[in-house]
């Protein structure tokens, strides 16, 4: 038998690619992340640091803030401002009295934002005063790249996020079981509706079965935004794109592609020990075949 140089190449080329990560996955947004969950490690990331007009990801602060304020059971009186403000909405109506719980559920998965300011006026006593404790919030979280305007995700000149801070703000905020049991919610029915809400996030209603949370985001000048979560095998991941026309096959891919990595990274101490074990164990086995043998370049 002749062992060529080549052959010993190829064997070793076989041997090691193993060890190595899959190559990161493109994404149409302008930025992204990828998140550990559970330990905040970044595993992706594309301009998550640059500021960008972030739309209705906006409203898991407001929902945080409202489930921390232990008010989700006292009921609401929305204001005029409220029920009148534009974009998107649950249709409130001036007069009529809702749970703030409610609330929460038409901000979260209808992504209302006459929700968004009765939210705001009821914790903090006006729409300014909430944006205040935002800001507040943001900053004790180390959101350090974060400025709000309003509770709902309107554009504003002082209005931004980055999706590293969206994604320090989903991991924040899936410690918290109410919220975590709000945002994996597919339909929510009132007392006051004669209809259920169903959620708009389609990774978790449709399209990807790992999903357990996430927040939808849409204006003319943010684009489309989107923040989800996914747990797989006890591995739970955060991803944030921004101004991306492509999301939902974005962020399934994302998260394909992180539970590889973090399944990777988790059992290293073991996997790689072993794999690494083997290899040099073959190693050995060829060299001792080439001393006895004929090597050809």
């Amino acid at each position: 038998m002749r062992i060529t140089l080549f052959s010993c190449l190829l064997i070793v080329f076989i041997l090691i690619l193993p060890l190595y990560s899959l190559a990161k996955p493109g994404v149409s947004a302008t930025s992204a992340i990828l998140m550990n969950g559970s330990t905040g490690e970044v595993l992706f990331e594309k301009k998550a640091h640059d500021k960008q007009k972030i739309a209705s990801i906006t409203k898991i602060m407001t929902a945080i803030i409202a489930v921390e304020s232990g008010k989700m059971n006292e009921m609401v009186n929305p204001s005029k401002r409220a029920v009148y403000t534009e974009g998107s909405s649950i249709y409130l109506k001036q007069g009529e009295e809702i749970l703030l719980k409610d609330l929460v559920y038409g901000l979260m998965l209808r992504s209302g934002n006459d929700a968004a300011v009765a939210i705001s006026e009821k914790i903090g006593g006006s729409m300014e005063g909430f944006v205040y404790l935002m800001n507040q919030k943001a900053h004790w979280i180390g959101m350090t790249n974060t400025h709000f305007e309003n509770p709902s995700g309107l554009d504003g000149k002082a209005h931004y996020s980055t999706a590293y801070d969206m994604a320090l703000l989903m991991q924040y905020a899936m410690d918290n079981k109410i919220f975590a049991k709000i945002t994996n919610t597919k339909m929510y029915k009132s007392e006051t509706r004669d209809y259920a809400w169903k959620n708009k996030n389609k990774l978790l209603t449709t399209y990807y079965e790992y999903t357990t949370g996430g927040k939808t985001g849409y204006t003319k000048s943010a684009g489309r935004t989107l923040v989800s979560t996914a747990s797989k095998n006890g591995i739970d991941l955060i991803a944030v794109t921004i101004e991306d026309p492509n999301d939902w096959i974005d962020h399934m891919n994302l998260h394909e592609w992180g539970f590889g990595q973090v399944d990777e990274t988790t059992t290293a101490s073991v996997e790689k020990q072993v794999a690494v074990s083997g290899f040099f164990e073959t190693l050995e086995k060829i060299y001792r075949q080439i001393l006895g043998m004929d090597v050809h370049g």
